[in-house]
Parts: C-alpha cells; sequence; structure tokens
C-alpha cells in the first residue's frame, strides 16, 4: 500500500498533484507553473474529476482551548466534483493514537459550493503537557493510504479559532438547548443523543446569536447540517439557512432554527451543524462553530 503523508496542509495544490497520478497526459501542468506566486491562486480546477479520486485528511491548525490544553483542527478536501465517499471509522478511517480516535467524519462530500473543501469539521482535544507529539489521522482508499500529522510545534499553525479582530468577527455562538451554554469555535458543543426508526422525521433545534465582542456585526448567521457519521443516507428538509439579525438579535437566547431529518437505514449516525458568517472566512481559519449529535437508529 503505497501512502502519502502530509506535513503541509494549506496547498489544495500540492494536495491535488499528490493525488493526481494516475493522471492523463491532458492534466499536467508544468512544474514551473505548480508554484503560485505572492498573491496568486495554488488551487488548479483542472485536476479535480468527477469521481474516483480520494479524499485526503488536511491539519488546519492548532489554537488554545480557554478552558485549558490545545485543539488540533482538521478538515478534508475530496477532490471529486461529483461522487460523495464513505469511508467508515476502523482500518480504514482512524486516528492516531487510538485514544484520541472516532470524533472523525466518515462521510465526505464533494467540493462544496463556491469553495475549494470542507474546512475544520471536528477538533481533536490534547492536554497542556502534550509537547512534540504527533496526532495522526489516515485514511484508506483503493489501495492508497493518505495521512496528516497534527502538532503544536510550529507557532504559524496557530489560527484564529472564532475570533477575526483584523475583520471584527466572530463565530456565531451555538446551542442546543434555549437559553443553554453557547459555544464559539470549530471544537463545538454535543448535544444530547436522539434516538428514532428507519423513515421517523426528527426535528433538529439550535439556537444561534452572537456575542458583544464587535456589536456592529449585523451581518446573518449561515447554518448548513451535514451527516458526519453512519452507515446510510441522511436527508434533512433544510439542510441550509441564514438568519438575518432581526431573528438573532431580538432574544439573549439567540434565533431558533430547526430542520426536519429522516434516516434510510438503522445503526449509529452522527450529525453536524456548522453555523458560520461567510465562506469567504474559512480560508482565514475563521470564524465557525460545530455542533455534534448522535443519532441510534432502530430498524
Amino acid at each position: 500500500m503505497k501512502t502519502h503523508f502530509f506535513s503541509v496542509t494549506y496547498s489544495s495544490l500540492l494536495l491535488s498533484l499528490l493525488v493526481c497520478s494516475p493522471c492523463n497526459a491532458t492534466a499536467q501542468t508544468r512544474s514551473s507553473d505548480r508554484v503560485a506566486g505572492r498573491g496568486e491562486t495554488q488551487f488548479l480546477p483542472e485536476f479535480l474529476r468527477a469521481s474516483g479520486g480520494p479524499v485526503i485528511p488536511i491539519f488546519e491548525g492548532w489554537y488554545p482551548n480557554p478552558e485549558g490544553g490545545f485543539e488540533l483542527s482538521f478538515g478534508y478536501f475530496n477532490v471529486n466534483t461529483e461522487e460523495v465517499i464513505d469511508i467508515p471509522l476502523g482500518p480504514d478511517n482512524f486516528i492516531e493514537p487510538a485514544d484520541l480516535d472516532g470524533r472523525q467524519p466518515s462521510h465526505f462530500l464533494p467540493i462544496p459550493e463556491g469553495d475549494r473543501r470542507y474546512w475544520g469539521a471536528f477538533t481533536i482535544h490534547v492536554p497542556e503537557d502534550w509537547g512534540s507529539r504527533d496526532v495522526v489521522w489516515t485514511l484508506n482508499l483503493d489501495g492508497r493510504s493518505y495521512s496528516v500529522p497534527g502538532r503544536l510545534t510550529k507557532s504559524h499553525y496557530q489560527i484564529n479559532s472564532w475570533i477575526f479582530p483584523g475583520r471584527e468577527s466572530t463565530a456565531p455562538v451555538l446551542s442546543f438547548e434555549a437559553g443553554g451554554p453557547g459555544v464559539q469555535g470549530p471544537a463545538g458543543v454535543d448535544g444530547e443523543p436522539l434516538e428514532a426508526s428507519v423513515g421517523q422525521p426528527i426535528t433538529l433545534n439550535v439556537w444561534l446569536r452572537r456575542d458583544d465582542t464587535f456589536p456592529d456585526n449585523v451581518s446573518p448567521i449561515n447554518l448548513a447540517w451535514f451527516k458526519h457519521q453512519g452507515p446510510g443516507s441522511v436527508t434533512f428538509r433544510e439542510p441550509t439557512l441564514a438568519l438575518p439579525s432581526e431573528e438573532w438579535a431580538t432574544s439573549d437566547s439567540g434565533a431558533l432554527a430547526s430542520t426536519v431529518v429522516t434516516f434510510a437505514e438503522p445503526g449509529e449516525y452522527v450529525l453536524r451543524a456548522l453555523a458560520y458568517n461567510r465562506v469567504s472566512e474559512f480560508e482565514y481559519n475563521c470564524c465557525w462553530t460545530n455542533g455534534f449529535i448522535a443519532v441510534h437508529i432502530f430498524p
């Protein structure tokens, strides 16, 4: 099995090149064109394909957790424009050390509209004394292995997380209950586990608002729902929505945002709610908040 180990994470071009083999001759690019100059993009659309490509695990960076320790933030790049890829947790989708395994996604969507990949889908928490050890995420697909290390040793990998002072922006505050503790940032918050049966609709509720760091920020709060883990298809009635300030600023609890979800197969699932301001902030590793809900589906 051939393994690709990525220690540099921000170059979509580098990732595309490494996973491009076998690319046909028409997709080849001169080596002089493969490195972007200052202010230019490293993303080359010709390295994408409709299907048949891999999923690349990506280490976004790290940030201090206000409650102690650090969060290592990971995303992914499905180089396909149409193919959805599922890699169940286990020998083909794992994190080392093993006691940190289990938070990563197993469901990988194609390249998102308006962006290049999926940013900060989960974090791994490590203690204050973690030091120089690596947290490695590995994905095996079609006989190839793709791994990325997350580490704290480089200061330039420290990310903004939930506050972007230069742009007067912060991540939305997300809660799974009205008046409940609000959370900001990629590490997110876990909702209470749910149960249902195949085909039974479940209503999912989150409350969204802004903090008072930048009181003049009245931009909409966007919300997107994802299947994060699970064996079967998941359908959200409202997979995305945007909440204007007229809704989220009218209550200390924020605005209620709801969707209805149904499951096609029994099993154990994890759903992810992503609250964010605008897509353009992702590339600066700011400002979004994750929420996770485990769901057990009976036959």
